[in-house]
């Protein structure tokens, strides 16, 4: 897979022509099940395909842009941030993933966390 910036993996997350994301290649581009993409948005699965415009799912989806953008901020290789982001535990975190903790409502404990180490502090 070759090397991606940031702006330009979130541009083939749009969905058509809209102003809104696309579920279904944010699901894609983390190898993640629909139905996963659902449950960890907090919405019925259906709503993935059917509305995908749906102001909670858009608002899940740009969480995890913010916790990805944070993350990319020292990591040049996005590709290396999606890896990261879907499969790596975090120790502060009781080993748990960027992800599971963005379904819990963490997303600003998960984004000063990166913060924190690119300052130089950890955790």
């Amino acid at each position: 897979m070759p090397t991606i910036a940031f702006e330009t993996f979130v541009e083939t997350l749009r969905h058509d022509d809209t102003l809104s994301l696309s579920p279904l290649r944010v699901a894609d581009a983390l190898s993640l099940p629909l139905q996963d993409l659902a449950a960890t948005a907090g919405v019925h699965r259906n709503t993935v395909r059917s509305h995908p415009e749906s102001p909670k799912l858009q608002h899940y989806l740009r969480e995890m842009l913010r916790v990805m953008s944070a993350a990319s901020a020292s990591q040049s290789d996005f590709n290396r941030v999606l890896f990261w982001f879907k499969n790596v535990p975090i120790p502060s975190f009781n080993h748990k993933t960027a992800l599971q903790l963005i379904a819990e409502g963490r997303t600003d404990d998960v984004v000063a966390y990166l913060e924190s180490i690119q300052s130089g502090y950890v955790g």
